[in-house]
C-alpha cells in the first residue's frame, strides 16, 4: 500500500508497476462497467500490485484497476484475456450491467531526461506518460472510470426525459391519458439514486486518492479530466436532474389537485343522491 509522505514536504517516491512493458511500443486500456458494485474485500487480499483503487494483475503481461462502484479497468490484455479476467470477477460483481459501456484508450511511454519530457497529455488518442508507475496507472483508471459511469447514466437520464416529455404531452393534452403516481415516484427513486451514485459512490469531482500522496500527478489529472469533460458532464447531469425533480414536483401538484377536485364532486353527488333518495321516500310515504 502507498504510504504517506512525512512532514517535510517532499514528494513520496512513486511505486514501480514491474510490468514487462519495455518492449512495447501502445498499451491498450478499457474501461467497462461490469456491474452496480464489486465487492473487493477477498480481492484485497490477494497480493495486488496496489490498493486504493485495487490494481492487480491480468493477463500475461497486464493488469486491472478495480473500481468499487462497479467499474473494471484494463490494461494490455487481449480480447481472450479480458474475456477470462472478467468471467472470474462475475462472483464478485453485484447487480451486473446488461448495457456494454466502455471507454477505450492507448497509452504510450516517452523515455529521456526529465526535463526533456513535455507534458504528459493526449496526442492524436495517445495518452503519453514519461513511465508506468502505479499511481499513475491509478489516476489514468479513475479518468476513464468515472467517465463510463457518467456515460451509463446520460443514458438513464435520457430516458427518464423522454418519460417526462409524455407526461407533458398527458397533461397539455386531455384526451390522453395522464401519467400515475407511482411512476412519477419510480422516476423520483431513480434520479435519487443517480445523484446518490454520482456524489457519493464515485465521487466524480473528486480527486483520485494518490494525488494526496503524490501531489505532482495533479497535473496528469486535470488534463484527463478535461480531456474527459468530468466536471461539464457532471454539471450537466445535476441540471438535468435538478429539471427532473421540479418536473415531477409540478406534475404531481396538479395530479393531486385534479384528485381532490374528483374528491369534491363525489362528495357532491353523494349529497344530491342522498337527498333524492329522502324526497322520493318522502313522496312514497306521502
Amino acid at each position: 500500500m502507498i504510504q504517506p509522505s512525512d512532514n517535510t514536504g517532499a514528494f513520496n517516491v512513486l511505486t514501480p508497476a514491474s510490468l514487462d512493458w519495455d518492449s512495447t511500443t501502445r498499451i491498450s486500456v478499457q474501461a467497462r462497467l461490469v456491474g452496480e458494485r464489486l465487492i473487493l474485500k477477498t480481492l484485497e487480499t490477494t497480493d495486488p500490485l496496489a490498493t486504493n483503487p485495487l490494481m492487480t494483475r491480468a493477463g500475461k503481461a497486464g493488469c486491472a484497476v478495480l473500481l468499487r462502484y462497479g467499474v473494471v479497468v484494463l490494461f494490455n490484455l487481449t480480447a481472450l484475456e479480458a474475456a477470462s479476467f472478467l468471467e472470474t470477477l462475475k462472483p464478485f460483481v453485484k447487480e451486473p450491467k446488461v448495457e456494454t459501456v466502455t471507454e477505450n484508450l492507448a497509452l504510450a511511454f516517452k523515455s529521456g531526461a526529465p526535463d526533456q519530457l513535455g507534458k504528459e497529455r493526449i496526442e492524436r488518442d495517445v495518452l503519453w506518460l514519461r513511465n508506468n508507475d502505479v499511481e499513475r496507472l491509478q489516476i489514468v483508471a479513475e479518468a476513464l472510470a468515472k467517465s463510463v459511469v457518467l456515460e451509463y447514466y446520460e443514458a438513464e437520464i435520457a430516458k427518464i426525459f423522454d418519460r417526462m416529455q409524455v407526461f407533458a404531452t398527458a397533461i397539455q393534452n386531455q384526451s390522453a391519458r395522464p401519467p400515475k403516481e407511482h411512476e412519477l415516484l419510480r422516476d423520483v427513486g431513480g434520479t435519487l439514486l443517480i445523484q446518490q451514485k454520482m456524489l457519493g459512490s464515485v465521487e466524480v469531482g473528486e480527486k483520485p486518492d494518490p494525488i494526496w500522496d503524490h501531489p505532482e500527478l495533479d497535473r496528469l489529472y486535470l488534463r484527463l479530466e478535461d480531456e474527459y469533460e468530468l466536471r461539464e458532464r457532471l454539471l450537466a447531469l445535476e441540471r438535468k436532474l435538478d429539471l427532473i425533480a421540479k418536473t415531477v414536483e409540478t406534475v404531481l401538484g396538479i395530479l393531486q389537485r385534479d384528485s381532490s377536485h374528483r374528491v369534491e364532486w363525489y362528495i357532491v353527488i353523494l349529497i344530491v343522491v342522498e337527498i333524492l333518495l329522502s324526497v322520493y321516500d318522502l313522496w312514497i310515504k306521502g
